[in-house]
């Protein structure tokens, strides 16, 4: 039986996440899969998927950024944004010749910044997703959601070709699809993406990625990361047997009974966007190893900080294993 934890998929041009998912549920033959955030089915890269009670752990990553290399068409605007949409407008005369005007634009896109997203996206409104609507030729209201891009640097910009390359690191629920849709709209001449890779998403980056074809021949196992690979925000707490068992049953934990070896990174810094108060005050807690100086990395689960009762509240246990504390 596999055990539970992430694989960093190297996801293909022309699969979806949920293809992605259905691909590691027939290899494994486990169910409980899921992704960490859609990535559009023609872009490429990082695709983190959770077997298991690793699935958990999805609602803790608000406070992830990812990182995109985007190359933009200028001079064309389609109805989902890329290249492989309806073609709406063709303006190949109007782009800008001038490279620090485009830069500026894309500039402009940067920090807390107001975004609709595309007609062909996974946004549920009352219920249905948004492409579900655009296939059908419904019309539906679509508001803005707020959204942080931390920055935008252009690799390269060709005036002639209209290609426009670029890197992005942002915020979960931001489209970089619709950066380019609203670039172009902002230079008069269209915009769509026309290439998309996902370079890093929170602690997964490209370079530590795994192909389909590569846990066909050697298996998943491999290449399983921990549950608690990406709560990298989180504090790092370290218990004993006796009170790691107390905690694993939903008991609280009095500081005095814990470790600390790391706060968590916005206990007092104003985080990107707007999370959970009790994240920004979240560990994870481990099994401490009472026969070494070295503590063990046996993850027990995830505690929030409450103020009130001065203590630690069990959030969610993974430590399926019970006799780890034995």
């Amino acid at each position: 039986m596999i055990r539970d934890g992430i694989i960093n998929l190297l996801k293909p041009a022309g699969m979806t996440s949920h293809d992605g998912v259905s691909m590691l549920r027939r290899l494994t033959g486990i169910k409980r899969i899921g992704h960490t955030g859609t990535l559009d089915p023609m872009a490429v890269g990082v695709l983190p998927l959770c077997i298991g009670s690793a699935a958990r752990i999805t609602e803790y990553l608000d406070l992830d950024l990812k990182q995109y290399r985007c190359e933009m068409q200028l001079g064309i605007e389609t109805d989902t944004q890329d290249i492989w949409g309806e073609v709406l407008t063709h303006m190949p005369d109007r782009i800008p010749q001038e490279k620090n005007k485009i830069e500026q634009v894309l500039s402009s896109f940067q920090g807390l910044i107001s975004q609709y997203p595309p007609n062909y996206s996974a946004v549920r409104v009352n219920g249905k997703r948004l492409y579900e609507y655009a296939r059908n030729g419904e019309q539906v209201e679509v508001k803005p959601r707020e959204v942080y891009v931390k920055n935008i640097t252009v690799v390269h910009c060709n005036t002639t070709t209209g290609k426009v390359l670029f890197d992005v690191t942002c915020s979960k629920g931001t489209y970089i699809r619709a950066i380019c849709h609203d670039t172009g709209r902002a230079l008069g001449c269209g915009a769509a993406m026309s290439f998309l890779v996902r370079t890093a998403s929170g602690a997964f980056d490209l370079n530590h990625t795994v192909t389909i074809e590569e846990m066909k021949i050697n298996g998943v196992e491999p290449y399983l990361l921990e549950p608690d690979f990406p709560l990298v925000h989180f504090g790092k707490g370290f218990v004993h047997k006796d009170r790691g068992k107390w905690f694993a049953n939903g008991g609280h934990l009095r500081i005095s009974e814990v470790t600390i070896s790391k706060e968590p990174t916005y206990l007092n810094v104003k985080p990107h966007i707007e999370v959970r108060p009790e994240y920004r005050e979240a560990y994870n807690i481990y099994l401490a190893d009472e026969n070494s100086q070295n503590n063990s990395q046996v993850f027990i689960g995830v505690a929030f900080y409450h103020s009130e009762e001065k203590k630690l509240v069990a959030d969610k246990i993974f430590a399926n294993d019970r006799s780890i504390f034995d």
